[in-house]
């Protein structure tokens, strides 16, 4: 099992607050998806990878846990890593932190399957993006406790 990795390093903006002064939900949502297309780049799942191979990933299903309020000027940090990757589907895990306290702040988990995009098709994972995969598996306990020293910080 391996650490996680940084997928993405950024900041709060004020124009990303709502009426109640934090983080917009919607904000929350748009670094998780710019987190996981690093995630996939890492395991080979880049741009040129999918539009050479007509291959596409569809999002179906995505769990989000707020643990702690964002607001303008907080840094941001998530890192990612896959819970369980099979032949068709796999499941992965983005880990938001405030970098200058430490503090996790919200967890997305989400599961996502591999298609064909001329067909709409689920399809198999390459071996080799598999294998990839399979090399960021992580022991993360998605209710925010990990055997990760790093989590643990």
């Amino acid at each position: 099992m391996t650490e996680l990795v940084t997928t993405h390093i950024g900041v709060v903006y004020p124009w990303q607050h709502d009426h109640m002064d934090h983080m917009n939900v919607q904000y929350y949502v748009a670094k998780f998806d710019e987190a996981t297309w690093n995630i996939f780049a890492e395991i080979g799942m880049t741009k040129e990878f999918l539009k050479a191979n007509d291959f596409g990933m569809a999002a179906v299903q995505q769990n989000i846990t707020y643990r702690r309020e964002m607001v303008a000027g907080d840094l941001v940090e998530i890192r990612s890593g896959f819970l369980e990757v099979g032949e068709r589907k796999c499941r992965f895990i983005h880990e938001m932190r405030n970098r200058t306290t430490g503090e996790v702040t919200a967890i997305s988990e989400l599961t996502g399957v591999a298609l064909d995009t001329k067909t709409r098709r689920s399809r198999n994972f390459p071996d080799d993006v598999r294998q990839r995969a399979e090399a960021l598996l992580t022991d993360y306990d998605p209710t925010g406790k990990s055997s990760s020293p790093q989590a643990a910080a």
